[in-house]
């Protein structure tokens, strides 16, 4: 600014002698002044360089500065998605109107979707409206899901038996599921060679990869071991190269094995694998604290949820046996 090169001024006072620097940045103070009112610079009473913004340029870097946050890939296309949805209703309209925004969220029908979205939608039109874009928020109120079951198996070894003679990725993910306690969709389908000790004994995961958040270290039972053939150690074991499998892999698998297999309780899922394990190591130790380090749960109350979720006998943390 001391010289005027912000305004493209080409008087630079600090280039006159002594004598008519004053002088001279007087005038450039006169420039700057002009220049703003020129600009419509001036807002309420402050002096800001800051050009105004019209409703789409606003609305695009208000976006591009939320979409830049650390997101996941998921979460990221999740608000992408619906961000190009508001932006081009506010192109076509002019705004973008509570009415739009509740026609988003209330074409699902399904709770669970319609929480969802919901969610998503809320998070960008609290971030426009904390950040002065003219913006309603939207009213809808959440609804009730019902809980999803997933049914434990009653005859783990026969479903496996018919996994294996399906799919051996597949089988593999049951294996590990039940076995390790481990989720399929993130924890088990990201799984490289690397993360297993040298006699895939271990399996060691860190916090980032863990929805509990917490380093975690789990045993590999043999009978998992024997199904497993070690690779490179940045190979992820299921897709035999460096980039894993997308993450809807093991849901499509399972639907077409489920499809083939119509004798398998309809609620019976890929996360049963997991329930099941989860109530027989209760059944077995009786203990809730070895039941959330199985599980990775990040409390007691977690754990003592999920049993009950699970339909398990009605339970108290103090009535359980401590380690």
């Amino acid at each position: 600014m001391f010289s005027g090169a912000k305004i493209n001024s080409s008087l630079s006072p600090n280039s006159y002698p002594a004598k008519l620097k004053r002088s001279k940045t007087e005038l450039l103070a006169k420039e700057v002044y002009n220049y703003l009112v020129r600009n419509n610079y001036l807002v309420r009473n402050n002096y800001s360089f800051k050009k105004k913004l019209n409703s789409v340029e606003l609305y695009d870097s208000l976006i591009c500065s939320k979409l830049s946050e650390p997101l996941s890939t998921t979460y990221y296309k999740t608000l992408k998605d619906l961000s190009d949805k508001l932006r081009s209703e506010l192109v076509s309209k002019g705004e973008v109107s509570t009415r739009f925004l509740d026609g988003i969220v209330l074409r699902h029908k399904n709770n669970t979707s319609y929480n969802t979205t919901r969610r998503h939608l809320n998070v960008l039109v609290n971030y426009l409206y904390d950040n002065g874009f003219p913006i309603h928020k939207s009213k809808l109120k959440t609804r009730k899901q019902e809980e999803v079951l997933h049914k434990p198996i009653s005859d783990v070894s026969s479903v496996l038996e018919l996994v294996k003679s399906y799919n051996n990725n597949l089988h593999i993910c049951c294996l590990l599921t039940y076995g390790c306690l481990l989720r399929p969709h993130q924890e088990i389908r990201l799984l490289k060679w690397g993360d297993f000790s040298d006699d895939l004994s271990h399996i060691r995961l860190s916090g980032v990869r863990v929805k509990s958040k917490r380093n975690r270290v789990v045993p590999v039972p043999l009978y998992v071991r024997k199904q497993l053939v070690k690779g490179n150690s940045n190979d992820n074991i299921f897709s035999g190269s460096i980039k894993p499998y997308n993450r809807s892999y093991f849901s499509l698998v399972w639907k077409r094995f489920k499809r083939l297999n119509e004798d398998i309780d309809s609620d019976v899922t890929l996360y049963s694998f997991r329930h099941t394990g989860a109530i027989e190591i209760f059944k077995r130790t009786g203990s809730l604290h070895k039941l959330q380090r199985a599980m990775g749960h990040s409390s007691l109350n977690v754990s003592l949820t999920y049993l009950r979720g699970l339909e398990v006998a009605e339970l108290k943390e103090e009535d359980m046996l401590m380690v």
